[in-house]
């Protein structure tokens, strides 16, 4: 077994090698928020690289609910023309090519000016970053509805567009991630409580969406392998899940970690564990896989070739990578063709923990905006600077935010 081979999945598609692009979030909406020249530019730039799999950053599900300024929305058909355009570019050279469709719950900016919706009226404990975000508001039952059909909404759109499958996000922290975990979901209705209840959304979510797209679209689920807090989502919690996405048509599971409050898929925890440095997830993945019926995929700082190998060799179908592939699109090609490289960023130790995450994030960001503009990436910019020039950016896309959203009120 090596990374250059196919993987069959379970509703009869192919995935023409075990490489990912795994999801980064890259605030290029156009003013209608939807796929930009300039995103559409950059995944051209992945296509050309050789990856099998191409997962797009968060697709929101709902206008009203962004993880940043720039994102992409897909809930109704105005636009349905560039999600087309974005679909062709992503497959022109043989990837499958996915929507990663996401809800932020109350990991959502205050200044956004929106209504904030999550499991439970819990904040986020993020220091004095917590400002930046507002208390959110528990969802009632017609809200936690809604939000199911968005998501299946979302999913038949994109198949629509040409894309071949959708990835639910049930990780980092966003909504999903939050009805998982006893830290943020404190309800005691049949969405909390027990894990089966606390799990409840997520499956009505994939039920849905399978409904509504046809048998050879895929549908996979991004899962925390442990959200890294005491008393929160735990290995076992995931085991458990994963257990219950057997019995559901779901095609691929992808295993990360983390959220906001402990950005472990940056390589950090907040309960003081030591990650691997490459492959963070990779020993729980193994684990999974033992009991997983769909192919499961690991994401987290893989950027050598040989760890790749290793990850699949040891039975974990495909790997995800992001960062490496922002600072090197080419990579799978260059691995293909006998090459060691071996992009990386430099870690960044600062002591504002949530402050240095925002810092990696924009350190990520910086390349694929280079990416988008036809120029080399630059893997040694400096982390304020990143950080600096991020900030000025979200200024104008939040204005650009609000103003549409006005336009869309009248």
């Amino acid at each position: 077994m090596n990374v250059f081979d196919k993987l069959a999945l379970p509703n009869g598609s192919t995935i023409p090698n075990r490489i990912a692009k795994a999801a980064m979030e890259e605030n290029m909406a156009d003013a209608r928020h939807a796929p930009s020249a300039q995103l559409t530019r950059l995944y051209q730039v992945w296509a050309d690289g050789g990856a099998g799999l191409l997962i797009t950053g968060n697709v929101m599900v709902d206008s009203r609910a962004m993880t940043g300024p720039g994102g992409v929305v897909l809930e109704d058909d105005r636009q349905l023309d560039a999600f087309r355009q974005w679909a062709s570019v992503g497959r022109s050279k043989g990837a499958q090519f996915w929507l990663q469709i996401n809800h932020p719950g109350r990991q959502m900016r205050a200044n956004l000016g929106q209504p904030t919706w999550a499991p439970s009226a819990v904040p986020l404990a993020l220091g004095k970053m917590s400002k930046h975000f507002a208390v959110p508001q528990a969802m009632t039952h017609e809200v936690i509805e809604d939000v199911i059909q968005r998501f299946a909404r979302t999913a038949r759109l994109g198949e629509l567009a040409g894309f071949t499958g959708v990835e639910i996000h049930a990780a980092h922290g966003y909504l999903l991630s939050q009805f998982l975990s006893p830290l943020s979901n404190q309800r005691s209705d049949q969405w909390g409580g027990s894990l089966e209840n606390r799990a409840r959304l997520l499956l009505e979510i994939v039920k849905a969406v399978r409904a509504v797209v046809s048998p050879r679209f895929a549908v996979a689920v991004k899962l925390n392998s442990a959200d890294f807090q005491r008393g929160g989502f735990s290995a076992d919690d995931a085991r458990q899940v994963v257990k219950l996405l057997n019995e559901q048509a779901v095609d691929l599971v992808e295993l990360s970690g983390g959220s906001y409050e402990a950005p472990a898929m940056q390589g950090d925890a907040r309960d003081g564990r030591t990650l691997a440095r490459e492959a963070y997830f990779v020993e729980f993945a193994r684990d999974i896989r033992t009991i997983a019926r769909m192919p499961v995929m690991v994401t987290g700082g893989i950027r050598r070739r040989a760890i790749a190998e290793q990850v699949v060799t040891s039975g974990v179908d495909m790997v995800g990578i992001g960062t490496a592939l922002a600072i090197d699109p080419d990579l799978p090609r260059a691995w293909r063709a006998g090459k060691d490289n071996a992009p990386a960023l430099a870690p960044i130790t600062w002591k504002n923990k949530p402050m240095a995450s925002l810092a990696n994030m924009a350190t990520v960001k910086f390349q694929l905006h280079r990416l988008s503009t036809g120029k080399q990436t630059d893997p040694t910019v400096s982390p304020l600077r990143a950080l600096i020039l991020q900030q000025l950016a979200d200024v104008s896309r939040t204005r650009k935010y609000k103003r549409w959203m006005m336009q869309q009120a009248k």
